[in-house]
C-alpha cells in the first residue's frame, strides 16, 4: 500500500531545504604564518584582489576579522590604473605561529580609527590663504626666494601615523624632516597655518602633540637622495636661499589616504647637474606602528660613473654612526642629542637592502650637500630601491628612546619585521551563519 505524502509535507520540506542554504555564506580564510625566531610586530600584508573572492554588486567593501574582532584593512590602487587592486592591512604575528583571518565582502562601509594621514596645503599668492589640495606642479622658478613668500603649508607635505610624522620641503630643497610626536592622535590640521589660513612657523614650539624636532641644515634630512657623480655629490634640489632650481619640473600628488596607509608620489622632471640630466621618481609610504616611513626611488639617466646616495643628516651627532649588517638588511644608526641646541635625545636610521648596499661616508663639509652621512647603494639605471628612515624621540610614547641599546635593538627589530617574509594561504569555504 502506497503511503500518501501530503503537498504542505513537501513544503516544510523545501523550506527546511532552502533556510539550511541561506544559513550559509562564503567565508575566506587567511592563514598567515610566521616562520621566523622573532615576533612581528604591525607586520605589513598585502593582498592582490584577484587572489580573494570577487565582490558583487552589492557587497564592496572588505571586511577581515579574528575571532570576531575586526581587522583595519583598506583597498588600494597600487597600479594607479584608477581601479583597486590590494588588500592591506597590518598584523602582530609571533614568532613560529599563525594567524587565521576570516575575509568577506560587506555592504556597509566599516568605520576604522585613522592611523595615518597626509596634510598638504598651498596658496597661489602671499596674500591667498592656504587650502588643501592633493597635487602640485612647480618649476624651477617657484622658489620661495624668487617669489618673496612660501607657498605651502610646513614647507611641503607632512605624513604621519600614530608614532611619528615626517614633512617632505617641497619648495625646492626636496629635504625630509622630523616631527616629535607626543601622542597617538593625528596631529591638527592648522599645524603650520595662523588664525586666517597664512603660513607660519608655530610648529618649533611645543604643543600638545609635540613639535618639529629635528635639524636639517644643508643636508637632505631623514631619507633625502643625491647622486654621487664621478665621485662628486649632487644634490636633488637647491638649498633655502637659492632662486632657481636645478630640477625643470616637480609634479607631486597624494596616491591614498587611509585609516592604515598613505601615501604619495614625486616626479622629478630634469634634474639638471654638473655632470649630467637625470630624471627621477620617488614614492612615499607609511602605516601605523612603526616609528619610521617607507620610501622607493628610481633614477633614470645613471652611467657608471653614478652611484645613489641616500643621506641621513648627522647635525648635533656626537657619537658617530654604527653600521649593523645582516645577509636581508643593512642599518646605519646613530643616536645622541639630535634634536635642535641638543635639547632632547634621539634615535636616526636609515634600513637598506644588503643586496643593494655598497657602503657609507661623510658628506663633503662644504657644497649644497652637507652635514650627512652618505648610504652608498648601487643601482642600476632606472632600478629601484626601497629604504626605510626611522626616528624615536625621547618623549615620543615610546620613553626608552632615551637609551641608545634600547633604539639599536628597535631598528633591529623592525628591519627583521620588514624583511621577514610570511606564508600566506588563502581557502574560500561555507560556513554556517549564526541564527
Amino acid at each position: 500500500m502506497k503511503k500518501l505524502i501530503y503537498p504542505h509535507v513537501i513544503l516544510l520540506a523545501l523550506v527546511l531545504v532552502s533556510c539550511n542554504t541561506s544559513n550559509k555564506e562564503s567565508i575566506t580564510l587567511i592563514t598567515l604564518s610566521n616562520s621566523s625566531d622573532f615576533d612581528l610586530i604591525q607586520k605589513a600584508v598585502s593582498i592582490e584582489l584577484n587572489k580573494l573572492p570577487e565582490k558583487d554588486n552589492t557587497a564592496k567593501y572588505p571586511l577581515i576579522s579574528i575571532d570576531g574582532d575586526t581587522i583595519a584593512s583598506q583597498l588600494s590602487d597600487t597600479n594607479n590604473d584608477g581601479k583597486k587592486n590590494e588588500l592591506f592591512f597590518v598584523i602582530d604575528i609571533p614568532a613560529k605561529a599563525s594567524k587565521k583571518i576570516q575575509f568577506k565582502w560587506t555592504e556597509k562601509a566599516p568605520q576604522y580609527a585613522l592611523k595615518t594621514n597626509i596634510r598638504f596645503g598651498k596658496r597661489e599668492t602671499k596674500d591667498d590663504p592656504v587650502k588643501p589640495v592633493i597635487s602640485e606642479t612647480l618649476s624651477a622658478t617657484d622658489m620661495p626666494k624668487a617669489l618673496g613668500f612660501q607657498k605651502y603649508q610646513t614647507d611641503g607635505p607632512t605624513w604621519e601615523n600614530d608614532k611619528v610624522a615626517f614633512r617632505h620641503y617641497l619648495d625646492g630643497r626636496n629635504a625630509i624632516d622630523v616631527y616629535g610626536k607626543k601622542t597617538a592622535a593625528i596631529s591638527p590640521d592648522d599645524v603650520g597655518l595662523d588664525s586666517v589660513n597664512a603660513v607660519v612657523d608655530n610648529y618649533h614650539t611645543m604643543e600638545a602633540w609635540g613639535r618639529d624636532v629635528f635639524p636639517v641644515g644643508n643636508s637632505v634630512g631623514l631619507g633625502g637622495f643625491g647622486i654621487l657623480a664621478d665621485g662628486k655629490i649632487q644634490r636633488l634640489g637647491i638649498l633655502v636661499t637659492d632662486t632657481l632650481s636645478n630640477i625643470e619640473e616637480t609634479t607631486f600628488k597624494i596616491l591614498e589616504k587611509g585609516p592604515v596607509r598613505s601615501s604619495m608620489e614625486y616626479l622629478y622632471t630634469n634634474w639638471n647637474t654638473e655632470e649630467n640630466t637625470y630624471q627621477a621618481k620617488e614614492i612615499t609610504t607609511i602605516w601605523p606602528g612603526m616609528y619610521a616611513f617607507q620610501n622607493k626611488v628610481a633614477v633614470s639617466g645613471l652611467t657608471q660613473k653614478d652611484t645613489l646616495a641616500i643621506g641621513l643628516s648627522n647635525i648635533n651627532n656626537l657619537n658617530g654612526v654604527e653600521e649593523l649588517k645582516t645577509e636581508k638588511w643593512t642599518a646605519l644608526i646613530q643616536h645622541d642629542s639630535l634634536t635642535y641646541d641638543r635639547t632632547w635625545v634621539m634615535g636616526t636610521a636609515l634600513i637598506l637592502p644588503s643586496d643593494k648596499y655598497m657602503n657609507y661616508s661623510e658628506a663633503p663639509k662644504t657644497g649644497k650637500f652637507t652635514q650627512s652621512y652618505l648610504a652608498k647603494v648601487n643601482v642600476k639605471n632606472d632600478e629601484s630601491i626601497t629604504y626605510y628612515g626611522v626616528s624615536g624621540w625621547e618623549l615620543s610614547q615610546e620613553k626608552r628612546f632615551k637609551d641608545a641599546a634600547f633604539f639599536k635593538q628597535y631598528v633591529i627589530d623592525l628591519a627583521n619585521t620588514l624583511y621577514t617574509e610570511i606564508d600566506m594561504r588563502i581557502n574560500t569555504e561555507n560556513q554556517k551563519i549564526s541564527e
